[in-house]
């Protein structure tokens, strides 16, 4: 398996796993979705778990990976403002779980770049079929 591949299911495990956790334990992440969105949060804790399911599936797949891993990029840059809302509703928990609401925050740019470079690997042409 090449090291793109591996990076590509890598990522589509990523999204699996977080996207049956809004379905798993949805409480925690009802309570970080911004109350400016329409509706209530658990419409959108379920939104979003079937979204990244659906990603995970796409990424995992070589004919759909290219699309899915931009929108995943995409997807990744859309969730920020969830974990801005955690890091200020956290700030005056313990350090430990304050310090792990703020570390979340840069840690959406190493996922934008990981699937946008998914998404560059899946469109150049393949050396060994």
């Amino acid at each position: 398996m090449s090291r793109s591949e591996r990076s590509s299911l890598l990522l589509a495990g990523l999204l699996a796993t977080a996207g049956a956790a809004h379905f798993t334990v949805p409480r925690q992440f009802d309570a970080i979705v911004p109350s400016a969105l329409p509706g209530s949060a658990r419409t959108w804790t379920y939104l979003s778990g079937a979204a990244e399911l659906a990603l995970a599936a796409g990424v995992a797949l070589p004919r759909t990976r290219k699309a899915a891993a931009l929108a995943s990029a995409a997807f990744f840059a859309g969730v920020f403002p969830a974990n801005v809302k955690m890091a200020v509703d956290w700030r005056h928990r313990p350090a430990p779980q304050r310090t792990a609401a703020i570390a979340r925050l840069p840690l959406q740019v190493p996922l934008v770049l990981w699937a946008r470079g998914v998404a560059k690997a899946a469109g150049e042409p393949r050396l060994n079929p």
